[in-house]
């Protein structure tokens, strides 16, 4: 249509003329160029395109090889499977407590002089020499572990923890308990209202006791230090309602415990983090919740002989059954 409304322009004393022929010719071609008028992207533009290399979906897993099959799965980078299925494991921390220390009973409260505090002297002497064949075998993965400067790491790592937990901060908890002991904290405050406060310590921290074992293979070995805390704490738990379940924020008591500490000393980045605490069989029992209940209020003399009268009254206006009605006599 355009060469036509072209033609259609041009005068016709031009057309009649034999020295014009060629116009009546002409054709217009639009071009396109292939090329962007600014090169300076080109690289970028080109990596836009990835060439991708797609497999063969008609061919059957049955007709290839072992082999070929082998040097495909090399050539995309892909590991060979296996006929058997392996579960990757992770053992962070031991299930339990290795050979766990018997407090002495009376510890706090016997004096050396005693006899009594004499004999837990000697019993204490007894079992260092196995706690000191297993600090020594946790120097040689940690050269910087001395017992003497334990108790002040230990510490450390014991009131952080407590901290956390009554902050109910879950993540910062992870970094100074054990996959063993986590859980057991935190269903322990689940309902509740946890309000701590360490004071002061009453003795220094000491450790009394090391193990170490091997998990399978013998390079494998985890370490557990129990330290003997005798502190001054404030506690009080409140229930879900906001009443006072146990202890008190103003009272301060004396509290004394062994805290097992765990190492996981193959690893290299492995940390020192609270595990458990020993509670001897000999410790009494715990005093019970504080629980309460609604009050109910007692009634005079005189409003309960009003309420049985109205209860008679009640009774004799409604109506007789079947059986009390009198019977009609022939």
């Amino acid at each position: 249509m355009a060469v036509a409304r072209l033609i259609g322009e041009i005068p016709q004393w031009i057309l009649s003329t034999p020295t014009v022929q060629p116009l009546t010719n002409l054709i217009l071609v639009r071009y396109r160029r292939a090329k962007h008028w600014n090169p300076k992207w080109k690289e970028l533009r080109k990596a836009k395109v990835l060439k991708v290399n797609l497999p063969n979906f008609h061919e059957k897993k049955e007709d290839v090889s072992p082999y070929k099959m082998r040097q495909k799965m090399m050539e995309n980078g892909l590991k060979p499977t296996r006929h058997w299925a392996e579960r990757q494991m992770h053992i962070s921390c031991t299930g339990t407590i290795i050979e766990p220390y018997v407090p002495p009973e009376g510890d706090g409260k016997l004096s050396v002089v005693t006899s009594a505090g004499a004999m837990q002297k000697i019993e204490y002497i007894g079992k260092k020499s196995k706690s000191m064949m297993s600090v020594r075998k946790i120097r040689s993965f940690d050269e910087d572990f001395k017992t003497s400067e334990f108790g002040d790491v230990a510490q450390d790592i014991y009131t952080k923890a407590h901290h956390y937990l009554a902050e109910r901060n879950m993540e910062k908890l992870r970094e100074y308990v054990t996959e063993r002991c986590f859980p057991e904290m935190r269903n322990n405050i689940l309902g509740k209202t946890v309000n701590w406060k360490f004071l002061n310590s009453l003795e220094p921290p000491r450790v009394v006791y090391a193990r170490c074992c091997e998990v399978f293979t013998k390079e494998n070995v985890f370490a557990q230090v129990t330290v003997r805390f005798h502190t001054q704490q404030q506690l009080a738990i409140y229930d879900r309602f906001g009443r006072l379940m146990h202890g008190s924020e103003i009272l301060a008591k004396d509290v004394l415990e062994y805290v097992v500490f765990e190492k996981h000393l193959s690893n290299v980045y492995g940390i020192w983090r609270l595990h458990d605490k020993l509670i001897p069989d000999w410790m009494p029992a715990k005093e019970p919740t504080a629980k309460t209940f609604v009050k109910v209020e007692e009634q005079s003399a005189d409003a309960a002989e009003g309420d049985t009268d109205l209860v008679s009254v009640q009774k004799s206006r409604q109506p007789l059954k079947e059986s009390d009605q009198p019977k009609e006599t022939a």
